[in-house]
């Protein structure tokens, strides 16, 4: 599978589970309860978390509270479709990272994903 971050939807990431782990972003899939059902090994190394400590929890509770926003956890919550790239920082262990997230949701998909793209960090 040959997803940019530009071109990746909801039907592409739902039809490959297998293949998130090939991607050169983070990838990660919640579901309405914001219990994350999806953590590719991109994300998980970049953030250093692993998937099992990540999987079933609350993602903006308890994984990652600096997403918990009008701008990620909010829009998510107040729109029923969403297909949108911004830029933003996150506030990983005190050390600010300039990353490009995208909020994908479908209001007929039981699974949202927050794309990370951590290129322009580096």
């Amino acid at each position: 599978m040959n997803l940019t971050f530009e071109e990746a939807s909801i039907q592409a990431l739902l039809a490959a589970p297998d293949r998130l782990d090939t991607l050169d972003f983070g990838v990660i899939g919640f579901n309405d309860a914001s219990e994350v059902v999806v953590y590719n090994t991109y994300e998980a190394s970049s953030a250093a978390l692993r998937q099992a400590r990540v999987l079933g929890k609350n993602l903006f509770l308890e994984i990652a509270p600096c997403l918990n926003n009008s701008m990620v956890a909010q829009r998510f919550d107040n729109e029923s479709e969403l297909d949108v790239i911004i830029s933003y920082v996150l506030a990983l262990r005190m050390r600010p990272i300039p990353v490009r997230l995208r909020l994908l949701k479908e209001s007929d998909a039981s699974t949202r994903f927050l794309l990370v793209d951590r290129a322009i960090s580096k």
